[in-house]
């Protein structure tokens, strides 16, 4: 069995070029069962929120799967190689584990520590299951993520600062003008961070 992460975030590649490679949660299913359903692949999970788009599926030793994936964005996403290949990371085996555990920890995260990302993942993950595209290994090797990040979030102090780029906001807002009572804030955005900024 082979265990290739795909991706993209904010430490490698600009907004653009991970909105053109985003997957809305009404397209995942399909994307999922294609992504299951390609020769070789065992498992796939995509993440998809505003900070990263990874990829990870579990193939059988017999195929490649870094083609497999590319040949299923090239299918999904009308997006030039060119475009997006210096932004692009890829972990295997033991990499991808390491990765995933950082991610769902929050520690490669824009603010360290925030919370969301573990609820992305598990959303991520739920999708995946409904789709029928984890089911063996990897959905071991995520319930393993979800321990690991809990056990982070518990044992250390990683949460205790800003847990947010909204929390982050506001902070320096108050900083840069002391108290924020009275005063008004436009916030530009239609997304989840700009509710909870609100």
């Amino acid at each position: 069995m082979k265990l290739l992460l795909t991706g993209v975030s904010h430490n490698t590649a600009p907004v653009e070029v991970r909105e053109s490679l985003a997957f809305r949660a009404e397209d995942l299913p399909r994307a999922l069962q294609d992504l299951r359903s390609r020769a070789g692949v065992n498992e796939a999970l995509i993440l998809s929120t505003c900070n990263r788009v990874e990829i990870t599926v579990t193939t059988e030793d017999s195929i490649d799967p870094q083609t497999t994936v590319d040949l299923f964005l090239t299918d999904h996403k009308p997006v030039p190689a060119e475009g997006i290949g210096p932004h692009v990371y890829r972990y295997e085996g033991r990499e991808a584990i390491h990765h995933l555990f950082r991610v769902a920890a929050s520690l490669d995260s824009m603010v360290v520590g925030e919370p969301q990302i573990l609820g992305q993942l598990k959303v991520a993950y739920t999708a995946a299951k409904d789709a029928g595209a984890v089911c063996g290994w990897l959905d071991g090797l995520l319930t393993r993520a979800f321990g690991v990040a809990k056990r982070v979030r518990s044992e250390t102090g990683i949460g205790q600062m800003a847990v947010s780029v909204s929390y982050a906001a506001v902070e320096l807002a108050r900083k840069i003008f002391g108290s924020l009572a009275g005063r008004t804030v436009m916030i530009v955005g239609a997304g989840k961070m700009s509710e909870l900024a609100a």
